[in-house]
């Protein structure tokens, strides 16, 4: 496993080089669900979790500068709801992504929690998987749509 240590490293990374980074983390991280949970496992699982608590904010940081979801507004600005609270659950998984790194960090024996844990960290995956959906979607719908309307 290698990741961007440095800020600077991961400051260079644009929105493509985000996407695959948080895709390798979130392989390395069902990986290490499947794991026997021992030490070794909580120590990679730790470095796993900052890595992706460094690349989650990079990635919207970056879907920002070019205007999060701005072709949806542009195209159809009743939609703004929709992109709010995609931009809130962004910030919500982030947020749960820390404290269950926090429980990792904080618990003297890992195996007392590695079961709930390991089911926590699947339904993360879970909802980020399907939070990056639903933006994929949004988007072509608007694009599709704009299309048709054009026509």
């Amino acid at each position: 496993m290698k990741y961007p240590v440095s800020h600077d490293q991961l400051a260079s990374l644009n929105l493509r080089s985000c996407h695959e980074m948080e895709y390798l983390l979130l392989g390395d991280l069902r990986d290490l669900l499947e794991d026997v949970p021992n030490e070794m496992t909580r120590r990679w699982m730790l470095v796993v979790l900052d890595a992706l608590l460094e690349t989650l904010p990079r990635n919207i940081q970056l879907k920002e500068e070019d205007g999060y979801l701005s072709e949806v507004i542009e195209a159809f600005p009743n939609w703004s709801d929709q992109v709010d609270a995609l931009r809130r659950e962004h910030d919500i998984l982030f947020g749960k992504l820390r404290r269950l790194r926090e429980r990792i960090v904080h618990r003297a024996h890992f195996t007392d929690i590695a079961d709930a844990t390991r089911n926590d960290l699947k339904e993360w995956i879970q909802t980020l998987v399907a939070h990056h959906r639903h933006e994929t979607r949004l988007l072509q719908t608007a694009l599709n749509l704009e299309v048709g309307i054009g026509d």
